[in-house]
């Protein structure tokens, strides 16, 4: 029996929740402090200070999804991806993984590294868009798609929700996985935006589940032109969890370790809007000082990702 079937058939108990998920529903309110600081106080730096010394005695890994608040980003061990996070932390030797992230990637840390404690600072950090979709749900629709439909599942999701598909897929690798699988027709879930771009790019007809990331999905069409008028020689770079019409006004088209690699290569290029959370603004500037990077939006913000604190983190 697989790890996710464990997790579907017993309901382990992992992080202070039920693997079957904790529900949060979406504020697009940007919530109270949620914008990171550019200049860190004495305080926030003691206190900085401080959880790298703990970290130390707990034989811990601090892990901070490329979204998180600055002051975070800045001290952790590893900064990236959900996936490519929780299979660097297993390769570690450190017995506590803490996750500066949501529940589906705490979870995925945990399937990865069994044999590890793993934390998440903030029980009710959730993910909109792996709460619009159920294991019942699905099998629900996988009876009505009936057999010969594989389905794929975005690696944003929960362990209950993969447990119930043929194979998972990440933003980077969601093209190659559709088109490894059998058959000329394939079922994607949860995210839909992910699933049209993904059309795109294949002859299989893809159908999906219709979910969708709120920070992604609610940027507005008319801010991409404005902010093109405003710097001409930038060019856009998109998350794919972005809607179709903001994937058609982009220069590029990729995964949040994309843009790493993107702003990068593209050494003639010195500006770039960003259309994804405005947390990857952090690793982009420090990574590239001589590139100036835009956020498509200051509503950028995903509330889940930035309700985490130095405060939940030296808990």
């Amino acid at each position: 029996m697989s790890c996710y079937e464990r997790l579907r058939t017993t309901k382990r108990n992992f992080f202070g929740f039920r693997a079957d998920g904790f529900k949060l529903k979406y504020n697009p309110a940007v919530i109270n402090g949620s914008k990171s600081m550019n200049v860190l106080s004495a305080e926030t730096k003691e206190l900085q200070k401080e959880i790298r010394q703990l970290l130390v005695e707990k034989d811990a890994v601090l892990l901070a999804h490329n979204y998180q608040r600055d002051e975070i980003q800045e001290i952790a061990d590893l900064r990236g991806d959900s996936l490519l996070l929780s299979q660097k932390a297993a390769e570690t030797e450190k017995s506590v993984i803490l996750f500066c992230g949501v529940h589906f990637m705490a979870e995925s840390a945990a399937i990865l590294s069994p044999q590890k404690t793993v934390l998440l600072p903030r029980l009710e950090a959730g993910c909109p868009m792996a709460d619009m979709i159920t294991p019942e749900k699905l099998r629900e629709k996988k009876a009505e798609l009936g057999p010969g439909v594989p389905v794929v599942t975005y690696v944003n999701s929960s362990a209950l929700v993969k447990a119930e598909s043929d194979i998972c897929c990440t933003s980077a690798n969601a093209v190659a996985v559709a088109e490894s699988l059998p058959g000329d027709r394939v079922f994607m879930t949860p995210d839909m935006n992910l699933a049209k771009y993904v059309a795109r790019h294949t002859k299989k007809q893809i159908d999906y589940w219709k979910g969708f990331c709120p920070t992604h999905h609610l940027l507005k069409t008319e801010r991409l032109p404005e902010l093109k008028q405003k710097y001409p020689d930038a060019k856009v770079v998109a998350h794919p969890e972005c809607t179709p019409e903001i994937i058609d006004m982009a220069d590029h088209i990729c995964s949040t370790s994309g843009m790493y690699a993107y702003a990068k290569k593209e050494n003639a290029v010195k500006q770039f809007i960003i259309a994804t959370e405005d947390g990857i603004l952090y690793g982009l500037r420090n990574e590239n000082p001589d590139k100036e990077f835009i956020i498509a939006s200051e509503d950028m913000i995903c509330p889940n990702m930035k309700v985490t604190t130095l405060e939940d983190v030296s808990r």
